[in-house]
């Protein structure tokens, strides 16, 4: 294999696959990345066993052939050589390493037989949905913040896509939950959406989804099956397993009958929130939310740190309440309000209170509060 491609093509392409190597692994031939130069142009592959990212970059091919190398050493080597630089990369059956050269920069490093790279199997995945790049940010952004890192529950450990019919209309949802609180999405669901089936996609896939749509075009193509979910955009295709399990039925959690509606300034809020939570516990960070007519007075208390306390103007007339919430929690949902107001509606003490965005209607956010 002998070939001549320009770096930032060649950094741009190993940036989107190399991050599905695990940094630590003890199947040798996972830590690498498989090259395969052909025609003109090299198509970069790597894999956890659990999730694949391909993507190709132009290149002049002098000898095509395959190979695989060590995936994070290769990137920092591409990451430090000078912008502008042209690449070589070379590999003989004379010499059992690959060779990287740029200007009077050369590195040779240890490679394995590319016969015994895995390649994920596409089988079952069929039917491609047309997808804008920008409404699958939005539903990301705005749920994944909400996904589980319990192991124990793991069918909570990814992100519920899925479509439902809301007002006769089919939707493209998005649900996230830890138990302690949830994070919902909704989009209209693009033409063919309609009979794919629901599936919980992976947190690390999630991650890779959202970084590799950041150099995305317009439009992205998306295939789900009950065992797998695969993405195309570009010259790049992402394939993954999805978690074996059933999501809860959410729909139980999401209060219907929260009657007292306070609406505050999202930005304000979150940054009160904040300062209290300075001196809170660590394990605990409770925000004690004293609510009532036309202000709501936040509270911590530590025994060892002392106390914050903090008033904000809001609007509100209904009688007084009080309850103790997450204040990373609270922070969490502050951050996804697109506009400036949010809206909160409570029920008793012990019911889950229900975040709005006035600024978008296809969100909803549900804390639980903090028994103390």
């Amino acid at each position: 294999m002998k070939l001549t491609i320009e770096r930032a093509a060649l950094l741009k392409a190993l940036g989107h696959v190399q991050s599905a190597v695990e940094r630590r692994n003890t199947i040798p031939i996972l830590s690498n990345v498989l090259l395969t130069a052909e025609r003109d142009q090299l198509t970069f592959a790597a894999t956890d066993l659990d999730m694949e990212i391909i993507d190709t970059a132009l290149a002049q091919v002098d000898v095509a052939g395959q190979i695989t190398a060590p995936a994070h050493t290769l990137y920092e080597i591409v990451r430090k050589l000078p912008e502008g630089a042209d690449v070589s990369l070379s590999f003989t059956g004379d010499d059992p390493r690959l060779t990287v050269a740029a200007g009077r920069s050369r590195f040779n490093l240890p490679v394995l037989p590319a016969g015994d790279f895995p390649v994920m199997s596409s089988d079952g995945i069929s039917g491609s949905i047309s997808v804008d790049a920008n409404d699958l940010i939005r539903l990301i952004d705005k749920t994944r913040f909400a996904i589980s890192a319990e192991e124990t529950r793991y069918y909570l450990n990814g992100l519920y896509v899925h479509t439902v019919i809301v007002g006769g209309q089919a939707r493209l949802r998005a649900v996230a939950t830890d138990g302690s609180r949830l994070a919902l999405a909704d989009m209209p669901a693009p033409q063919g959406a309609a009979g794919a089936p629901g599936v919980i996609v992976p947190r690390k896939t999630i991650a890779e989804i959202r970084r590799l749509l950041d150099d995305a075009g317009e439009s992205v193509e998306l295939q789900i099956s009950p065992q797998k979910v695969r993405l195309e955009l570009g010259g790049a295709a992402l394939t993954s397993k999805v978690i074996d399990g059933s999501f809860p039925d959410y729909s139980r959690v999401i209060p219907k009958d929260n009657a007292r509606r306070v609406m505050a300034d999202a930005r304000l809020f979150a940054q009160a929130v904040d300062r209290v939570a300075t001196i809170s516990a660590e394990k605990s960070r409770s925000v004690r939310m004293a609510i009532e007519a036309g202000r709501v007075v936040l509270t911590v208390r530590n025994m060892e740190a002392g106390q914050a306390v903090e008033e904000l103007e809001i609007d509100y007339d209904g009688d007084a309440f009080e309850l103790s919430f997450n204040a990373r929690y609270l922070m969490d949902i502050t951050d996804q309000i697109s506009g400036e107001v949010m809206e909160m509606r409570f029920g008793g003490s012990n019911d889950p209170a229900l975040v709005l965005d006035p600024g978008d209607a296809d969100v909803q956010y549900i804390l639980m509060p903090l028994r103390v």
